[in-house]
């Protein structure tokens, strides 16, 4: 499955005083009640688990609410959290059963019970948010709730739906505070994680605090003020005027490249992470890509090598494959196809599909996402330079950016994808399955055959056939183009510990595993 290696670059000062007696001879500025301020450039597009389906509301998720299954830093098979147990029923892969742990109140002091965890899932598909993760349930048919047992009934083989159990889609919310047919408004959160929210304004703060009920697969940790700024420019500021203690997702590609380990007053860690950035197409009809032969002219002319070294500063590693190295089934499948920028084979296919050029279309990103204006027009150019492309860049704010693609509103747009779970079934049914989260309008019963296949499979190392053979598929239609994979990086003080496994791009945010040292 995947391998994440680590690098941790440390001050020479702080290699000193290891050798002579450990971390403890180090001047601490945290005692136990001092919150850890983190910083990020991720965006909660809302605190209701039904309402969200990115990267920075799964993030606060993950601390303030509870699933049944979560994942160790590094792990590859979800663990049980509010469950007891979980384990599929004898005579197949569609009767997924979990036990309580009978020790998880609600910040009211009511128990939970496996009836609230039954409305958690029901609630999620019957709201069915524009930008909700309901499609990451499509094979969830019903649930029952019997004593301290839940039992999922699954329209189809599924081994990968316990690692569904364990994302943001199967947080664990209170029922008598969530409306059962509509997302919870205002700023408050009742769930049982390992962190209560104490605190909330959108886009600028949270505050969390360890919460003393919780019982799980985690401990708790410190404090924490997580801060949320507009840009990687003002996440920079701030982490440069030390007034924040851990900064990640993201700096500057610039400031990323630029890392010094001799600094005495700051740790980094660096990891290799399966997050990946793509390139979607409407593939709708009116859309103006809505043509294979348009949309394998522009993957003709990508050049991400240059794109990951003159907009990320290599920070990002170019990527010909929807599933990313260290996850079983990466390919090098639009390699294969496109094996280098060919301006003159785009023309040919444009002109026997009669296609007149130039192909004018709109590119969109979400304003904030990292360098995502740098990158849009950088791909501009590409595309423009080879005289068969118009395209009109345009940055929304990332709410409106998400209900924009979700509504199919746009013809082209960069969005970076978080791991749902390490294994390649989430880059794949999320991304180009038939009514696909990525919402691109594209749909084919062979890609949609290899996810099915795939999925009778409780021993994932079987899959690599039906993902090797999707891929070839998604190289011919080329509804989506992939970009890069990045790395991840953790920047702390000098006097934070645990930033290592802050983030491993799973999707898990462990704000628990910081700590003053």
């Amino acid at each position: 499955m995947r391998s994440v290696r680590m690098r941790i670059l440390v001050t020479s000062s702080v290699l000193a005083a290891v050798a002579v007696g450990g971390w403890q001879l180090l001047p601490a500025r945290g005692g136990p009640g001092k919150a850890i301020r983190v910083g990020t450039t991720d965006t909660v597009t809302s605190l209701d688990p039904a309402g969200a389906y990115d990267a920075g509301s799964w993030a606060l998720f993950s601390n303030v609410f509870q699933s049944l299954l979560t994942y160790e830093p590094g792990g590859t098979t979800p663990v049980p959290d509010a469950a007891e147990s979980c384990a599929f029923t004898a005579g197949g892969l569609t009767t997924y059963r979990c036990r309580l742990r009978d020790d998880l109140t609600f910040p009211s002091g009511r128990e939970l019970t496996a009836e609230d965890v039954k409305y958690s899932f029901d609630r999620v598909k019957k709201i069915d948010a524009e930008v909700g993760p309901a499609t990451l349930l499509s094979t969830l048919k019903s649930v029952d709730a019997q004593g301290d047992t839940v039992t999922f009934h699954l329209s189809a083989p599924d081994a990968t739906f316990p690692f569904k159990v364990a994302t943001g889609a199967g947080s664990i919310v209170d029922r008598e505070r969530y409306p059962a047919d509509a997302l919870r408004t205002g700023d408050q959160v009742d769930g049982t994680g390992p962190y209560t929210l104490t605190g909330y304004i959108k886009g600028k703060r949270a505050e969390l605090t360890p919460n003393s009920r919780y019982h799980g697969a985690v401990s708790t940790g410190r404090p924490v003020r997580l801060r949320y700024y507009a840009d990687p420019e003002a996440l920079d500021r701030a982490w440069k005027a030390k007034e924040l203690d851990a900064a990640t997702r993201q700096l500057p590609p610039d400031v990323l490249a630029a890392l010094n380990s001799s600094d005495p007053d700051q740790r980094v860690t660096e990891a290799d992470s399966s997050e990946t950035r793509n390139l979607y197409f409407n593939t709708r009809a009116g859309s103006p890509l809505r043509q294979a032969a348009v949309r394998k002219a522009a993957a003709w002319l990508i050049d991400r090598e240059h794109l990951a070294n003159s907009v990320y500063h290599g920070t990002v590693d170019p990527l010909f494959s929807l599933i990313p190295t260290g996850i079983t089934g990466h390919t090098t499948s639009f390699f294969d196809a496109y094996p280098d920028q060919n301006p003159q084979k785009a023309r040919t296919l444009l002109q026997q599909a009669g296609v007149g050029v130039p192909v004018a279309f709109t590119y969109g990103y979400g304003l904030g996402s990292g360098a995502a204006e740098q990158e849009a027009r950088e791909i501009k150019r590409q595309l423009e330079a080879s005289g068969l492309f118009r395209v009109t860049v345009k940055g929304y704010e990332w709410t409106d950016f998400q209900k924009r693609w979700a509504t199919g509103k746009l013809d082209a747009y960069a969005v970076g994808w978080v791991a749902d779970y390490p294994d390649p079934d989430t880059f794949a049914a999320p991304l180009v399955g038939t009514g696909s989260t990525m919402n691109t309008g594209y749909s084919s019963k062979p890609v949609d055959g290899f996810i099915k296949n795939s999925r009778r499979y409780a021993d994932r190392s079987r899959v690599f056939d039906d993902f090797r053979e999707l891929q070839k598929f998604i190289a011919e239609d080329v509804p989506v183009v992939p970009l890069w994979q990045r790395k991840e990086y953790v920047l702390t003080s000098a006097d934070v510990g645990g930033g290592q496994y802050l983030a491993d791009g799973d999707g898990v945010f462990r704000l628990w595993k910081l700590n003053w040292i």
